[in-house]
Formats: structure tokens, sequence, C-alpha cells
């Protein structure tokens, strides 16, 4: 236990050391290209998203984008678990519908949001829902899989102890699906706020998608690069002061 505790203690070290190297590679990239206009350096990226920051630019676009994400996310989330769980559970269920979750899953997601722009319009509406279809079908085959590995043995003892179907979500089926559910969370995140770029990029006025359109049509890679990473940091806050979080708490009992 106490080796375990010392490692997680170290994490925080690695992450900072490989963030660290990273930006040193970024560094060393930038003296070789030698091209400001091409690979503009850590540094000058960093002077751009200050000046973006102070002039309040950089929030509204970052807010709009955040909030799609979160959005479109807990859809998708929300659908794809009580889908996933569904086809699970029954074995009919997922002969019939097994094969419309493979469909879905294979539709480009640049096809999904150009036929929600085409049948809904280019407004908010059309935006979440396309990123949210795009992710249902993957978090739905997440849980489909988890479910189907259930501890048969855990499944025996619930019914010996006539656990309500209640109880039985809340203390057998949860906790054994928290890994696939974790899993989900993390790609979804990955995800949706790459496909909600793309989203903003093609019919948006606001957003990181739009604004990294925007600098793309005038060859600023030092903007593209500012708004990216700006987004990038909150993923990583997310996935690493949340989610994480949250996985550990979630799975404490199996090691107890």
């Amino acid at each position: 236990m106490k080796h375990r505790k010392r490692t997680d203690q170290m994490h925080p070290v690695i992450f900072a050391t490989s963030i660290f190297a990273l930006i040193a590679l970024w560094q060393v990239a930038a003296i070789l290209t030698a091209d400001p206009s091409i690979m503009p350096s850590p540094l000058a990226v960093l002077q751009i998203f200050q000046a973006e920051a102070l002039s309040g630019e950089l929030w509204v676009h970052l807010i709009a984008t955040l909030t799609r994400v979160l959005i479109a996310f807990s859809l998708a989330m929300i659908a794809g678990c009580l889908i996933g769980i569904a086809l699970g559970l029954s074995h009919k269920a997922n002969l019939w519908f097994g094969p419309w979750i493979v469909v879905f899953q294979n539709i480009p997601a640049l096809v999904v949001i150009v036929l929600c722009y085409l049948w809904i319009g280019l407004n908010e509406t059309a935006a979440i829902l396309a990123v949210a279809v795009n992710k249902t079908a993957m978090v739905a085959v997440t849980l489909r899989e988890g479910v189907q590995t259930l501890d048969r043995k855990i499944e025996d003892m619930a019914q010996n102890f006539k656990l309500s179907r209640r109880a039985w979500v809340r203390h057998i089926l949860l906790p054994q699906l928290t890994p696939f559910i974790a899993a989900s969370t993390r790609n979804g995140l990955a995800i949706i706020w790459k496909i909600v770029l793309v989203v903003e990029f093609l019919g948006r006025s606001n957003g990181v998608g739009f604004q990294i359109h925007l600098y793309f049509q005038l060859f600023e890679t030092g903007y593209v690069l500012a708004y990216a990473f700006s987004f990038i940091t909150i993923m990583l806050f997310i996935e690493y002061a949340i989610v994480r979080s949250w996985e550990r708490k979630a799975v404490r009992w199996r090691h107890a």
C-alpha cells in the first residue's frame, strides 16, 4: 500500500516533466523551421494567448465551444448508456438493433454534420445534435460490451438475496460498469470536442473552431495554435482533475 501511494504522488511530477518535454520539442521544431509563420515558438503562442485573453475574445469563444461540448457529451452519454445497457441485457434487442449501432458507428462525422445542417439548418440545435449522434453509437458499443462481461457470480448472489431492481442497478450493475463508463467518458470528451470544432468550422459564428477557421484563412498559425491549445488545456484539466479522480473513487471497492 505504501508503494502504491508513493507512485501516485509521483504522477504530478511525471505529468509536468512530460508536458515540459513536449514544449521543449516544440521549441526545437520552431528553431529548426526558422519561420514563425509556419512554426511559431511556444513563447510567441503564449503571447498571442495572453493578448486574446486580456481582450476577452478568447473567453467568449472558449465558453461557446465548452457549452456545446458539455451539452452534446451529456446527451450522447445518457442515450448511449441507456441503449448499450438495454442491448447488453437483451439478446433479442441486440440481434435486432445491433446492426443499427454498427451503421451509425461507421457513418463519417462530416456526413452527419452536413446532413444535420441541411435538414435542421445552420443553428445551434443542428450543431449539438450532429455531435451527439456521432458519439452515441460509440458509447452504446462500450456499455454493451461492459454488460456482457458482468460477473455472473455476483449476479447469482444478487438473486439469492432477492435484491430489488433499483438496488441491483445501484449496487451490482453500475459499480461493475464504472470502468466502461469512465472509458466512454474519456474517449467521448476527446472525440466530441474535435467534432465540435468541425461543426463550428463549417457553420457557426463563434467558438474555437470558428476562430481556427478565421485564422486559417489569414494564415495565422500562431493564433490557430493559441486557440487550439487553450481548449486542450481545459480538456487536460477535466481528464486529470475530474475524470481520473472520479474513476479512482468509483473503482475503490474492487481493491477493498
